[in-house]
């Protein structure tokens, strides 16, 4: 089994807001035929979708961003999921608008998220994929990331989630190496 986490705040506050592209990235892969409907789980929303090696659970953490780990941590023991069957999709400020970087292991990088999923797991050995929403001003990270793209950047972000979904899925499908080989650019 494989564990896709897409990393937001949950309600509709914050739907659409540079901090829940991750939940984005999730919805999209949710919206295949193989997906089964989100229940609430493990202080998350969890949908089963099927893949050509068995089945993948797909997790929109319900704990605010910062409290990611406690959920993600839940997960992880209930399923016994080997670390490297994990992907945790989340926003990144230190990428240009629409990049994505995935990495298989590495720092959290200042992003809370991450930091409290570290925590909770004890390791930074899971694979993370990270998505460009720009650079704040110095100081305006928090408005920053629960701000919500402005026009001009509707497509490019729309496009960058619609291609980090492709990534999870060549993720999932033919694994890490692929993933980074097709992505990372």
């Amino acid at each position: 089994m494989k564990v896709v986490v897409g990393l937001g705040n949950p309600g509709n506050r914050y739907v659409g807001t540079r901090h829940n592209v991750g939940f984005a990235v999730v919805d999209l892969l949710a919206k295949s035929p193989r997906a089964g409907r989100f229940q609430n789980r493990f202080q998350a929303q969890i949908a089963e979708l099927g893949a050509n090696d068995g089945k993948v659970l797909l997790v929109k953490p319900e704990t605010f961003m910062n409290l990611s780990g406690r959920s993600v941590r839940q997960v992880v023991d209930f399923y016994q999921v080997a670390l490297a069957e994990l992907l945790v999709v989340c926003d990144d400020i230190n990428l240009p608008l629409g990049k994505l970087r995935i990495r298989v292991r590495g720092s959290h990088g200042g992003h809370n998220g991450l930091r409290d999923i570290q925590s909770h797991l004890g390791t930074a050995e899971y694979a993370r994929l990270r998505i460009g929403v720009g650079s704040p001003e110095p100081g305006e990270a928090v408005d920053h990331v629960l701000s919500r793209f402005r026009p001009s950047e509707q497509a490019v972000i729309v496009e960058a989630e619609e291609t980090a979904a492709q990534a999870a899925g060549v993720w999932i499908d033919q694994g890490p190496e692929a993933c980074m080989n097709q992505y990372n650019g």
